[in-house]
């Protein structure tokens, strides 16, 4: 497999000193693969690539084709890189399947399990990159690599020793991978970070707007203050009366649209009783310290406009059903 041998300082100096975003946050690139193993002959994959929070890159497990979701997901690899990247990548999770089949019971694999492996590289502020590669079972770390080695991430837990043995027997493969780690990974990330900057720093303001929840219990009221359509994710949302932040605001994960944006919810139990003078209050990178306040209507007002938008019709159409019923002479002189 072809690598450019260029020191990895020398990268971090050349490329990320171009690339103010990658020095704002943390931000990694990651390849993550699942494995549900439903019995000794039925193996369901999926893997998928990550910067971020955002998905850049899909594949078939079958036939180990890569999917580019984004105009520059590819980064700066030439084509060869990414096909000897790929073709590496499916045979390492072939033989992978392969060893736990074939060492289940010895490893004390019981099925059905699911194993989950995320490898990547992560820029901090500064330009330090640090790659990891971390194995799972059932949702817990078992092993990671470190220095060409695997080694147990839970001290004494006998089926992390044997696989992690097992595993670093396959030398040349773990050079392979500490070359990826080490090399092919930061480049890939920094190159992204550059191609994918307008996309990435882009700013887009947020919609706002009120509901109500499902009542939570007798005399209670659940608000509900929606933001949505905003980029980047970093986002301040709370429900607020006068300067004070209401105890109780809860808020849901936020979520990404199909577009890119991201979108959450903000709940406040309260006593219907006690609304008055609430507002939801959104903070945004977007808005330019403009902060978007939506501000709950009494209930009381509500209803007063409710009757007066019903009674005004009702008066005009009485009245004009006594104009027309009032005898009118046919001459008048």
């Amino acid at each position: 497999m072809p690598f450019l041998q260029i020191p990895l300082l020398t990268v971090l100096l050349v490329t990320a000193g171009d690339n103010e975003y990658a020095f704002q946050e943390e931000i990694s690139f990651k390849i993550i693969h699942s494995s549900s193993f439903y019995n000794h002959s039925w193996v369901k994959s999926r893997q998928s690539g990550w910067l971020g929070d955002l998905q850049t890159h899909g594949w078939d497990t079958n036939s180990g084709r890569i999917t580019f979701l984004r105009p520059w997901s590819k980064g700066n690899l030439s084509k060869e890189e990414i096909k000897e990247l790929l073709e590496f990548n499916h045979a390492l999770f072939i033989e992978l399947r392969i060893e736990l089949q074939r060492r289940a019971s010895q490893w004390q694999l019981k099925y059905p399990f699911e194993v989950q492996l995320t490898a990547g590289c992560e820029l901090h502020p500064g330009g330090a990159i640090v790659a990891f590669y971390r194995f799972a079972y059932q949702g817990s770390e078992l092993l990671h690599f470190q220095n060409s080695s695997w080694w147990p991430s839970v001290k004494d837990e006998i089926r992390a020793q044997l696989m992690s043995r097992r595993f670093n027997q396959y030398h040349v493969a773990n050079k392979i991978i500490q070359r990826i780690l080490s090399d092919t990974c930061p480049r890939f990330l920094l190159s992204m970070l550059d191609a994918g900057k307008a996309d990435l720093q882009r700013e887009v303001k947020p919609e706002a707007w009120l509901s109500t929840g499902p009542n939570p219990g007798p005399d209670r009221q659940m608000l509900v203050c929606h933001v949505s359509g905003f980029h980047p994710k970093p986002i301040w949302v709370k429900w607020m009366r006068g300067e004070q932040v209401q105890q109780g605001t809860q808020q849901s994960g936020i979520l990404p649209n199909a577009d890119g944006t991201w979108y959450l919810q903000v709940f406040l139990d309260v006593e219907a009783t006690e609304t008055s003078g609430l507002y939801c209050r959104v903070r945004h990178s977007s808005l330019g310290g403009q902060d978007i306040l939506l501000y709950l209507e009494h209930p009381h007002n509500s209803v007063g406009l409710i009757i007066l938008a019903v009674m005004v019709p009702l008066v005009l159409l009485t009245a004009l059903a006594f104009w027309l019923r009032k005898p009118w002479p046919l001459f008048t002189f």
